[in-house]
């Protein structure tokens, strides 16, 4: 195998051929994905490795204080055999990479063969295409997490251990110095963790990346920019702590602390520079200064590392792996976003010339990676699979007979439901509304109360088993929708949910094979846009196209109330998996056709998204979904362009068609009418009649399967192919 070496004697690199480690227990055997060039740690060791005997000695003088202790101690000349010796031999280099677990140890139960995980350690997880790797020192990569991504995990981690050891609590303000690869992690880290963070650091494009991934303000070190910032964010106390991220000889990181510290501030040193302690200026503040040891508490402890001895959790809660499946669940989640510092994937065939370009400068990098022979074709676009719906042998739906009501049930009776739904149908012509289904007796009763339903229960199967009941109204929390919906289908019922229909690609895949199985697909999600009078009427006036679209959808969702169940991702998925499904579908009937690609990209949290969904005839619609803009502004506006005409909508208050014969709506009398009552209306007819339901249910499907998609693409990096799309 191959694997990057160097001789510290001579500076020289080379991409050697060395025999294959053996898999020890107590460890795995890796083969490597991508590994991680730290920009900082490693060329410094490779700048060291070209200077001169005495610009070594100058630049490591704890190893020259060595080599003197072993000169009094062994004499001159068995001292320089063993310096030369050791001088004039390969070291390894790397210490961070994610790769696939070949083989397994005696005494591993954790992994399999065929795992992908990330590993960490100046001594096994090298520059090479395998590894043996101890227990302590990888951790399985998370589903959906990019290798390329995961290969981060160990400067992650040492990123990581920093902002613990500052102790950052919500609120607070930082100063980040140095703004390499640990300094845009530690920016990340911070921000997630509700910290206000001010960089410095004295290359402008350094600054303006850690800007764009969440910092407040950023400058050079010596500018008035960044003491004017700190000032601002803090009335004038100074930062609450100070991570110095940078490297060199300069003394100005551990001044700067100083001088923009409040009193006892926290000064953290993560990377290795100059720590001259201005005595003074850090005895009148009382500063604490504190040091970040690596990837956390187990470093350097070999019975830990190397034996597989872990810590108790109740004693040391952070160790350096429980450091790196930390870091690799914040990447996997869209906490933290490593791909733009990503400024250069090479070859490892090339690895001895991508270190050459970076020494020289000629490479400008935050983060460069080593691509294996493997992974050295891109790998190929990720798919969702959009279920294909085949109907059973069931007839069509019967007509009913034309004074019979149709009889509606429906299972919760939240706010979405009392407030859009139940007062367009409560008294409606020809509605009947039979049964209402809660969890708890109180709200099905102030349910049947408000609205008059017939009947108020908390036994879901007697009102499925109820022959009387045409349609079923699922109006429940997220997580419950697929199930719901699958067994009103297989009881036979015309079923109204509200998004989302599935949370996860298999809950999808339930609910079309029960369709498949009763032959029942009266279904209809409640995406109530597309039934818009205002949006109709614009249509209407923009006409029919030839060519392809583009589509710019601005959804200002704002930001939720603390405490919202909707914030409970991990059993209500995400808000965009909630709620998306409403402008995907928007875009697509607008469009006239479902999409057949997904790609998206979220700022740090996956708080704001950028989605471009693509369709067959090359059209496209970006979805801008954020939530950090003002209360204010028009929750949603939406422009279509295509064939020299253009459409903008306006919060569906307001609606305008350019082109041609310029059209501009007066202000409805009902504003914001979103389609919820049209929608309703034509549910209900096609209920009474039989015929079909108001949105076909392939179109249904593949919403949804695109909305699930966004998930899919962010995790990845990547566009999402929908395969099966129509």
């Amino acid at each position: 195998m191959k694997q990057v070496v160097q001789n510290y004697k001579s500076g020289e690199l080379a991409l050697l051929d060395v025999p294959v480690p053996g898999c020890k227990p107590g460890g795995v055997l890796v083969r490597s994905a991508y590994s991680l060039i730290s920009t900082g740690t490693e060329l410094m060791k490779v700048s060291e490795a070209g200077m001169s005997m005495l610009g070594k000695a100058r630049s490591r003088p704890d190893q020259v204080a060595k080599v003197m202790q072993s000169v009094a101690t062994n004499g001159v000349p068995a001292t320089y055999r063993k310096v030369m010796g050791k001088l004039d031999s390969y070291t390894p280099l790397g210490y961070s990479l994610c790769g696939v677990v070949e083989e397994v140890g005696a005494g591993i139960d954790d992994v399999k063969v065929g795992d992908l995980v990330a590993c960490a350690g100046n001594e096994h997880a090298l520059h090479a295409e395998l590894n043996w790797v101890p227990k302590n020192l990888y951790a399985p990569v998370p589903d959906g997490l990019a290798p390329r991504h995961a290969a981060f995990g160990t400067v992650g981690s040492i990123a990581l251990q920093g902002v613990r050891q500052g102790e950052s609590r919500l609120g607070e303000v930082a100063l980040v110095v140095g703004l390499g690869l640990i300094g845009q992690l530690v920016v990340q880290l911070l921000t997630a963790s509700g910290v206000r963070v001010v960089g410095a650091d004295p290359d402008p494009a350094r600054c303006e990346l850690a800007e764009r991934l969440g910092a407040v303000a950023c400058g050079d070190p010596g500018a008035a920019a960044v003491e004017a910032a700190v000032a601002e964010l803090t009335d004038g106390h100074g930062v609450d702590q100070v991570y110095l991220a940078a490297g060199g000889g300069s003394n100005q990181p551990v001044e700067l602390a100083a001088r923009l510290s409040r009193d006892r501030g926290r000064v953290v040193d993560i990377g290795k520079c100059r720590l001259d302690l201005p005595w003074n200026a850090y005895y009148e503040k009382e500063l604490d200064v504190r040091f970040s040891r690596s990837y956390g508490p187990g470093r350097y402890d070999p019975e830990y590392e190397l034996q597989g001895r872990d810590y108790p959790i109740g004693y040391v809660r952070w160790t350096e792996r429980r450091n790196l499946a930390c870091f690799l669940d914040l990447v996997a989640r869209g906490r933290v976003d490593v791909e733009p510092l990503v400024s250069h994937v090479a070859d490892f065939d090339d690895a001895v010339e991508a270190y050459r370009r970076l020494k020289d400068g000629e490479l400008k990098a935050v983060a460069v990676l080593f691509r294996y022979p493997e992974q050295s074709a891109e790998p190929e676009a990720p798919e969702v699979t959009v279920p294909a719906v085949r109907r059973g042998t069931a007839g069509p739906a019967p007509a009913r007979a034309p004074k019979t009501p149709v009889r509606l049930a429906f299972v919760g009776a939240g706010n979405y439901a009392t407030s859009m739904l139940l007062p367009h149908l409560a008294g409606r012509d020809g509605v009947e509304l039979s049964t209402v289904v809660t969890t708890t007796a109180l709200s099905a009763a102030n349910a049947q109360r408000k609205f008059g339903f017939t009947e108020a229960t908390t036994d879901l199967d007697a009102v499925l088993g109820d022959s009387a009941v045409d349609a079923v109204f699922v109006v429940t929390r997220h997580s419950s929708h697929a199930e719901l919906t699958r067994k009103a289908l297989l009881a036979g019922k015309a079923v109204f949910v509200e998004k989302p229909l599935a949370l996860t690609e298999d809950e999808l895949a339930g609910v079309v094979a029960a369709v498949e199985e009763s032959g029942n697909d009266r279904l209809q999600i409640g995406f109530n846009r597309r039934f818009a009078p205002l949006l109709h009427e614009a249509r209407k006036h923009f006409g029919p196209r030839t060519g392809p679209a583009g589509l710019r959808y601005l959804i200002n969702a704002g930001r939720l109330d603390h405490g919202s169940w909707y914030l409970r991702q991990d059993s209500e998925g995400s808000r965009f998996t909630g709620e998306g499904g409403h402008f995907v579908d928007t875009a697509s009937w607008l469009l006239g056709a479902d999409p057949v690609s997904v790609y998206a990209t979220a700022t740090p949290g996956n708080e704001d998204l950028q989605i471009i969904l693509g369709y067959p005839d090359g059209s496209t619609a970006t979805l801008s979904y954020v939530t950090t803009g003002p209360s204010g502004f028009p929750k949603e506006t939406l422009d279509l362009v295509a064939d020299g005409r253009a459409l903008r909508l306006d919060d569906f208050v307001r609606a305008s068609v350019y082109g041609g014969k310029r059209w501009v709506s007066s202000r409805l009398p009902k504003a914001r009418d979103k389609g919820q009552e049209a929608e309703l209306a034509a549910f209900v007819r096609a209920v009474r009649t039989g015929g079909p339901m108001p949105v076909p249910l392939e179109s249904l499907v593949a919403t949804t399967a695109a909305t699930l998609a966004v998930r899919t693409s962010l995790a990845s990096g990547a566009p999402v192919t929908l395969a099966g799309a129509r």
